[in-house]
């Protein structure tokens, strides 16, 4: 599978539309049904190789894109999203910095 190809389990006849936000791959027990005594288990399922992780955040991204960006009417809150991710990431780069400016009470 290349860069911009469909993946290799998407069947236009089976599915439909390709749908860039949807899993086509094999369906497993979600992460909020798995008991403790097959966690190991469900993690050692996990496809952990880094095609697999691209995946998991253009997935996420069109997600987001779907439910906050594209709709008709959108609203205000895709815009606080991203000035709040940029303000966590840029706090984030810079607190090696900013901890020298701690005010420190001494007594």
């Amino acid at each position: 599978m290349a860069i911009g190809d469909y993946p290799a389990e998407y069947n236009p006849k089976v599915h439909g539309p390709y749908d860039p936000a949807r899993f086509y791959g094999k369906p497993d027990t979600p992460f909020g049904q798995v008991k403790l005594a097959e966690l190991g288990s469900w993690f050692g399922r996990r496809d952990k190789n880094p095609r697999a992780l691209a995946g998991v955040f253009s997935r996420t991204f069109w997600r987001w894109q779907h439910k906050y960006m594209q709709p008709k009417r959108t609203g205000i809150a895709p815009f606080f999203q991203v000035i709040v991710g940029g303000m966590v990431f840029f706090y984030t780069i810079n607190y090696g910095k900013l901890k020298h400016h701690r005010n420190y009470k001494y007594h």
